[in-house]
């Protein structure tokens, strides 16, 4: 998943953000208002995390952006064996 979709759509995922990283507040998130550097910067500061480290878990949960964020159809099931 690109950054530019979770930009795109800040507002409907600060919830899941806020989920991830419970020290945020709603004010921070607000400011970050989906811009990558700005939330690696608001992890620093309320984790006392390293750049590298904020960047690694960012870089972690925009992984999980998945299907169940954007309704978009996962990896097909392989078919079911039949007796």
């Amino acid at each position: 998943m690109h950054w530019d979709r979770i930009q795109g759509q800040w507002k409907q995922l600060t919830g899941r953000a806020k989920a991830q990283w419970g020290e945020l507040t709603d004010d921070d998130l607000t400011v970050v208002a989906g811009r990558r550097d700005q939330l690696a910067g608001k992890i620093q500061e309320r984790y006392g995390v390293a750049l590298h480290e904020a960047q690694a878990q960012i870089a972690a949960w925009q992984r999980q952006a998945s299907d169940a964020w954007f309704g978009t159809p996962g990896p097909a099931e392989p078919p079911a064996k039949r007796p």
